[in-house]
Protein backbone atom coordinates (compact mmCIF):
# COMPACT_ATOMS: atom_id res chain seq x y z
CA UNK A 1 0.00 0.00 0.00
CA UNK A 2 1.31 3.83 -0.19
CA UNK A 3 3.68 5.03 1.72
CA UNK A 4 3.49 8.72 3.27
CA UNK A 5 6.19 10.77 1.91
CA UNK A 6 9.72 10.70 2.54
CA UNK A 7 10.01 13.92 3.44
CA UNK A 8 7.17 13.43 5.77
CA UNK A 9 8.64 10.58 7.15
CA UNK A 10 11.87 12.18 8.01
CA UNK A 11 10.48 14.70 9.39
CA UNK A 12 8.82 12.36 11.78
CA UNK A 13 11.57 10.14 12.57
CA UNK A 14 13.44 13.51 14.19
CA UNK A 15 10.10 14.53 15.98
CA UNK A 16 9.27 10.91 17.35
CA UNK A 17 12.85 10.38 18.57
CA UNK A 18 12.93 13.93 20.57
CA UNK A 19 9.24 12.83 21.85
CA UNK A 20 11.39 9.14 22.99
CA UNK A 21 13.56 11.26 24.64
CA UNK A 22 11.20 13.01 26.27
CA UNK A 23 9.07 10.05 27.38
CA UNK A 24 12.39 8.68 29.11
CA UNK A 25 13.50 12.06 30.77
CA UNK A 26 14.10 11.72 34.37
CA UNK A 27 13.49 8.32 34.42
CA UNK A 28 15.87 5.65 35.88
CA UNK A 29 17.36 3.55 33.38
CA UNK A 30 17.52 0.12 35.00
CA UNK A 31 13.87 0.49 35.16
CA UNK A 32 12.30 -2.84 33.52
CA UNK A 33 10.20 -2.25 29.93
CA UNK A 34 6.45 -3.90 31.19
CA UNK A 35 6.03 -4.63 27.17
CA UNK A 36 9.48 -5.67 26.46
CA UNK A 37 10.67 -7.70 30.06
CA UNK A 38 13.77 -8.66 28.96
CA UNK A 39 15.34 -5.31 28.50
CA UNK A 40 15.63 -2.13 30.62
CA UNK A 41 14.83 1.62 29.79
CA UNK A 42 18.42 1.73 28.75
CA UNK A 43 18.26 -1.48 26.71
CA UNK A 44 15.43 -0.17 24.90
CA UNK A 45 17.22 3.36 24.14
CA UNK A 46 20.21 1.73 22.61
CA UNK A 47 18.69 -0.61 20.56
CA UNK A 48 16.61 2.12 19.11
CA UNK A 49 19.42 4.68 19.01
CA UNK A 50 21.64 1.98 17.44
CA UNK A 51 19.59 1.52 15.19
CA UNK A 52 19.82 5.19 13.48
CA UNK A 53 23.52 5.38 13.65
CA UNK A 54 24.05 1.73 11.96
CA UNK A 55 22.15 2.22 9.32
CA UNK A 56 23.01 5.66 8.70
CA UNK A 57 26.72 4.31 8.91
CA UNK A 58 25.69 1.59 6.09
CA UNK A 59 23.92 3.99 4.33
CA UNK A 60 27.11 6.23 4.10
CA UNK A 61 29.17 3.49 2.94
CA UNK A 62 27.34 3.31 -0.12
CA UNK A 63 27.88 -0.60 -0.11
CA UNK A 64 27.23 -3.05 -3.10
CA UNK A 65 26.34 -6.14 -1.28
CA UNK A 66 24.39 -6.92 2.41
CA UNK A 67 26.02 -5.90 5.75
CA UNK A 68 24.38 -6.75 8.48
CA UNK A 69 23.98 -5.10 11.71
CA UNK A 70 26.38 -6.92 13.80
CA UNK A 71 29.49 -5.76 11.35
CA UNK A 72 28.85 -2.26 12.05
CA UNK A 73 30.91 -0.86 15.09
CA UNK A 74 29.45 2.91 16.02
CA UNK A 75 30.72 4.76 19.84
CA UNK A 76 29.64 3.42 22.79
CA UNK A 77 26.30 4.91 23.64
CA UNK A 78 26.56 7.95 26.38
CA UNK A 79 25.33 7.70 30.23
CA UNK A 80 21.40 6.87 30.37
CA UNK A 81 21.27 10.85 30.83
CA UNK A 82 22.46 11.84 27.54
CA UNK A 83 20.88 9.13 25.79
CA UNK A 84 17.53 11.77 24.29
CA UNK A 85 20.08 13.44 23.20
CA UNK A 86 21.91 10.63 21.61
CA UNK A 87 18.81 9.91 19.84
CA UNK A 88 18.30 12.71 18.42
CA UNK A 89 21.85 13.10 16.75
CA UNK A 90 21.34 9.02 15.61
CA UNK A 91 17.91 10.44 13.64
CA UNK A 92 19.11 13.52 12.08
CA UNK A 93 22.07 11.16 10.78
CA UNK A 94 20.18 8.77 9.50
CA UNK A 95 17.85 11.52 7.59
CA UNK A 96 20.84 13.48 6.52
CA UNK A 97 22.47 9.99 5.29
CA UNK A 98 19.48 9.24 3.40
CA UNK A 99 19.47 12.72 2.13
CA UNK A 100 22.93 12.32 0.64
CA UNK A 101 22.49 9.62 -1.61
CA UNK A 102 18.84 9.94 -2.28
CA UNK A 103 16.06 7.81 -0.73
CA UNK A 104 14.80 5.51 -4.16
CA UNK A 105 19.13 5.32 -4.18
CA UNK A 106 20.29 1.09 -3.66
CA UNK A 107 21.75 0.37 -0.03
CA UNK A 108 21.57 -2.53 2.02
CA UNK A 109 18.58 -3.74 4.04
CA UNK A 110 16.70 -7.26 5.42
CA UNK A 111 14.05 -6.85 2.96
CA UNK A 112 13.64 -7.00 -0.98
CA UNK A 113 13.06 -3.16 -0.69
CA UNK A 114 16.67 -2.46 -1.05
CA UNK A 115 16.27 1.43 -0.88
CA UNK A 116 17.99 3.67 1.23
CA UNK A 117 14.56 5.48 2.40
CA UNK A 118 13.44 1.69 3.77
CA UNK A 119 15.23 2.80 6.23
CA UNK A 120 13.68 6.20 7.06
CA UNK A 121 10.31 4.68 6.85
CA UNK A 122 11.30 1.17 9.05
CA UNK A 123 12.94 3.22 11.85
CA UNK A 124 10.35 6.07 11.98
CA UNK A 125 8.06 3.04 12.83
CA UNK A 126 10.35 1.13 15.12
CA UNK A 127 10.27 4.36 17.37
CA UNK A 128 6.59 4.69 17.37
CA UNK A 129 6.17 1.25 18.93
CA UNK A 130 8.87 1.36 21.48
CA UNK A 131 8.40 4.75 22.40
CA UNK A 132 4.68 3.34 23.29
CA UNK A 133 7.36 1.31 25.04
CA UNK A 134 9.17 3.57 27.18
CA UNK A 135 6.32 5.61 27.67
CA UNK A 136 4.63 2.44 29.46
CA UNK A 137 7.52 1.64 31.55
CA UNK A 138 7.49 5.38 32.80
CA UNK A 139 4.21 6.63 32.74
CA UNK A 140 4.13 9.26 30.88
CA UNK A 141 0.90 9.75 28.26
CA UNK A 142 1.67 8.36 25.34
CA UNK A 143 -0.58 8.95 21.52
CA UNK A 144 1.02 9.32 17.78
CA UNK A 145 -0.19 11.06 14.78
CA UNK A 146 -3.38 9.24 13.27
CA UNK A 147 -1.50 9.68 9.94
CA UNK A 148 1.92 7.87 10.62
CA UNK A 149 0.17 5.44 13.14
CA UNK A 150 -1.94 4.38 9.55
CA UNK A 151 1.08 4.33 7.79
CA UNK A 152 2.55 1.84 10.28
CA UNK A 153 -0.16 -0.40 10.17
CA UNK A 154 0.60 -0.21 6.23
CA UNK A 155 3.93 -1.18 6.69
CA UNK A 156 4.20 -4.17 9.25
CA UNK A 157 0.96 -5.89 7.19
CA UNK A 158 3.47 -5.47 4.46
CA UNK A 159 6.48 -6.94 6.27
CA UNK A 160 4.28 -9.75 7.29
CA UNK A 161 3.41 -10.33 3.67
CA UNK A 162 7.31 -10.91 2.36
CA UNK A 163 7.87 -12.88 5.20
CA UNK A 164 4.89 -14.94 5.02
CA UNK A 165 6.86 -16.14 1.86
CA UNK A 166 10.27 -15.85 2.04
CA UNK A 167 11.87 -17.91 5.02
CA UNK A 168 13.88 -15.89 7.79
CA UNK A 169 15.18 -17.01 10.57
CA UNK A 170 14.08 -13.77 12.95
CA UNK A 171 10.90 -12.93 10.81
CA UNK A 172 9.48 -16.39 8.97
CA UNK A 173 5.29 -15.68 9.15
CA UNK A 174 5.16 -19.04 7.22
CA UNK A 175 2.65 -19.92 10.46
CA UNK A 176 0.09 -17.33 8.59
CA UNK A 177 -0.55 -19.76 5.30
CA UNK A 178 -4.14 -20.65 5.42
CA UNK A 179 -6.51 -21.61 3.42
CA UNK A 180 -8.45 -18.21 2.68
CA UNK A 181 -9.57 -17.32 6.39
CA UNK A 182 -9.54 -12.98 5.70
CA UNK A 183 -9.17 -10.35 8.50
CA UNK A 184 -10.18 -6.82 8.79
CA UNK A 185 -8.72 -4.15 10.49
CA UNK A 186 -10.62 -0.53 10.11
CA UNK A 187 -9.29 2.53 11.41
CA UNK A 188 -11.67 5.17 12.93
CA UNK A 189 -9.03 7.69 12.73
CA UNK A 190 -7.84 8.20 10.03
CA UNK A 191 -10.91 6.20 8.22
CA UNK A 192 -9.15 3.62 6.35
CA UNK A 193 -8.87 -0.24 6.36
CA UNK A 194 -6.94 -3.14 5.68
CA UNK A 195 -8.17 -6.93 4.38
CA UNK A 196 -5.84 -9.76 5.01
CA UNK A 197 -6.12 -13.16 3.75
CA UNK A 198 -4.08 -16.29 4.55
CA UNK A 199 -3.83 -18.28 1.46
CA UNK A 200 -1.70 -21.23 0.79
CA UNK A 201 1.42 -19.74 -0.46
CA UNK A 202 1.29 -16.70 1.97
CA UNK A 203 -0.27 -13.66 2.87
CA UNK A 204 -2.14 -10.88 0.49
CA UNK A 205 -2.52 -7.66 2.16
CA UNK A 206 -5.07 -5.36 0.26
CA UNK A 207 -7.32 -1.88 1.01
CA UNK A 208 -10.22 -2.79 2.86
CA UNK A 209 -13.37 -3.71 0.45
CA UNK A 210 -15.10 -6.65 1.79
CA UNK A 211 -16.47 -8.49 4.54
CA UNK A 212 -14.21 -10.67 6.71
CA UNK A 213 -14.08 -13.47 9.05
CA UNK A 214 -13.12 -11.24 11.55
CA UNK A 215 -13.02 -7.40 11.49
CA UNK A 216 -10.96 -5.06 14.07
CA UNK A 217 -11.89 -1.85 14.64
CA UNK A 218 -10.55 1.09 16.55
CA UNK A 219 -8.19 4.17 16.18
CA UNK A 220 -5.22 3.91 14.01
CA UNK A 221 -2.78 4.45 16.92
CA UNK A 222 -4.59 1.72 18.81
CA UNK A 223 -4.87 -0.67 15.97
CA UNK A 224 -1.14 0.01 15.46
CA UNK A 225 -0.07 -1.12 19.40
CA UNK A 226 -2.33 -4.20 18.84
CA UNK A 227 -1.20 -5.35 16.19
CA UNK A 228 2.50 -4.92 17.28
CA UNK A 229 1.23 -6.77 20.32
CA UNK A 230 1.02 -4.07 22.93
CA UNK A 231 -2.91 -3.82 23.48
CA UNK A 232 -4.63 -7.81 24.36
CA UNK A 233 -6.92 -8.84 21.71
CA UNK A 234 -9.25 -7.96 24.08
CA UNK A 235 -8.46 -4.69 25.24
CA UNK A 236 -11.68 -2.18 25.28
CA UNK A 237 -10.12 0.54 22.87
CA UNK A 238 -10.89 -2.34 20.16
CA UNK A 239 -14.28 -3.39 18.67
CA UNK A 240 -13.73 -7.13 17.38
CA UNK A 241 -16.94 -8.79 15.08
CA UNK A 242 -16.44 -12.37 14.07
CA UNK A 243 -13.69 -14.82 14.42
CA UNK A 244 -12.18 -13.76 17.52
CA UNK A 245 -9.63 -16.43 17.90
CA UNK A 246 -8.16 -15.62 14.03
CA UNK A 247 -7.50 -12.53 15.38
CA UNK A 248 -5.36 -13.58 18.33
CA UNK A 249 -3.46 -16.36 16.40
CA UNK A 250 -2.66 -13.26 14.00
CA UNK A 251 -1.53 -11.69 17.14
CA UNK A 252 0.58 -14.59 18.24
CA UNK A 253 1.90 -15.07 14.84
CA UNK A 254 3.25 -11.78 14.20
CA UNK A 255 5.23 -10.12 16.75
CA UNK A 256 8.61 -9.04 16.37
Amino acid sequence: MKSLSHDRLAGALVTEADRFGTAIAGADGETRVPTCPEWTLRDLTCHVGAAYHKSAAIIASRPTGYVPFEAVTIDEPPAFEALGGWLHEGAERLVAAVAEVGPETPTSTWTPDRRAGFWTRRLTHETVVHRADAAFATGKAYDVDADLAADGISEGLDLVAVFSRRPHPALDRTSLHGTGETLAFHATEPATGWLVRRTPSGVEVSEETAGADVVVEGRAADLLLALNGRLPADDPRLAVTGDAALFRHWLANTRF
